[in-house]
């Protein structure tokens, strides 16, 4: 029988029967958001890697690569997205770093982003930036209209645009991506979606939402709990973009000669395909797709989970009545807006942070932001332990004097 959003509030939770080696049920993991415990079924498939490799040795690859389709097939179900080409690669920095490298900056020498991307795209991009290339980036927020300001800026001389579906500080959900691509289409430049925030904690899907010409960056560690080592390079059929970087398995499989005779790509899911890697992360991946759709624990009940455990912290927080110059968090933004963490502005968030975790809670920070992460193995009683000994934690004498 599937799992209901009431019984994944319960204390014990049902579903942290399946997670008894990162021991859920007996720690405050509020870590969801920047990294999600692994179910147990797990194991199985890092422990079949590892006999694999042994019995089969270099002629292990046959099953690593059926792995790899397993990934890929789970990723086009979460993505609404049946046609859609995959690479894949450890991290999303090594796909980034093969898309720029097939823009044609020389003919286009501008880039459009926001100020809130993760730091593998901020960073690059602050690099490029230093080189010449004009890096043109809107405010993120207000979120709801992000895709708006983003579409103004994109004109002919645009290489392509970037922005993230969730941004990774806040929360909250970018909106006005039809504009944005609308604009991206009118002036040829492609447009790559950061979807690493959203993927399994909000629905989504590329068909719906009329974005099947989009690029799209994402990977496991977070919602999807595949762990390290399972990021993707979404890319539309039709793709014709030749990566300057691009490693040895763009060879494999079918290939689109081009009429010169230079270096060729593959017509499949590897034109941004990279080189030899340890398959060990897809074998683990391919057996967690298996374990949610066992479980049936399918993007819409993970929503309303999310959104019941965000919106239960949001409530307890504010119950504590904390002093908000200490920390305090953004009103303005409604639930359905946000995504799977509660983001709390503290400028002692790196102090805070470590007092929770000496009393026991995992969090994380970015900058003076500390993050919530819950997660669909968490029980309501979990999330008012967390809340409670922050409230202890805001109100110790090592936090007032600072």
């Amino acid at each position: 029988m599937p799992f209901t959003c009431e019984d994944l509030t319960a204390s014990p939770n049902p579903l942290a029967d399946h997670y008894r080696r990162f021991r859920v049920a007996d720690r405050l993991l509020l870590t969801g958001h920047s990294h999600q415990a692994w179910p147990d079924r797990a194991l199985a498939g890092q422990t079949r890697a590892w006999e694999d490799a042994a019995e089969l040795v270099d002629a292990k690859w046959e099953r690593a690569f059926e792995r790899a389709e397993r990934v890929r097939d789970g990723l086009r179900r979460l993505m609404g997205d049946p046609d859609g080409r995959y690479s894949l690669a450890g991290n999303t920095h090594d796909l980034l770093v093969r898309f720029l490298s097939a823009l044609p900056l020389g003919e286009r020498p501008k880039l459009v982003s926001t100020d809130g991307e993760f730091h593998s795209l901020r960073r690059q991009l602050d690099r490029l930036e230093e080189e010449g290339i004009e890096v043109t980036r809107v405010a993120a927020r207000p979120a709801e209209s992000v895709g708006e300001r983003l579409a103004a800026a994109v004109d002919d001389r645009t290489a392509a645009a970037f922005v993230s579906t969730v941004f990774f500080i806040t929360a909250e959900i970018a909106g006005g991506l039809d504009r944005l691509a609308e604009a991206c289409r009118r002036h040829g430049a492609p447009l790559l979606l950061d979807t690493y925030h959203h993927l399994n904690v909000v629905p989504f899907s590329l068909r719906q939402a009329g974005l099947e010409d989009a690029f799209a960056v994402g990977g496991g560690y977070k919602y999807l709990q595949l762990g390290e080592g399972n990021c993707f390079l979404r890319y539309p059929p039709d793709c014709a973009l030749r990566p300057v970087a691009t490693g040895w398995f763009a060879e494999f499989g079918e290939l689109r000669r081009p009429p010169d005779g230079g270096v060729a790509y593959n017509a499949g899911d590897d034109r941004f395909a990279g080189a030899t890697y340890d398959p060990t992360s897809h074998y683990r991946a391919a057996e967690v797709f298996d374990f949610f759709a066992e479980h049936r624990l399918e993007p819409a009940l993970l929503r309303r989970v999310s959104q019941h455990q965000v919106g239960r912290l949001r409530r307890l927080f504010d119950d504590l009545d904390i002093d908000p110059q200490l920390i305090d968090r953004d009103r303005h933004a409604p639930l359905e807006r946000l995504g799977g963490f509660l983001a709390l502005r503290a400028p002692g968030a790196a102090e805070l942070q470590a007092g929770l975790t000496a009393a026991g809670v995992a969090t994380d920070f970015r900058g003076g932001v500390l993050r919530f992460g819950p997660a669909p193995y968490l029980s309501d009683r979990q999330l008012e332990e967390s809340m409670r000994l922050l409230g202890e934690v805001a109100r110790s004498p090592a936090m007032e004097a600072s």
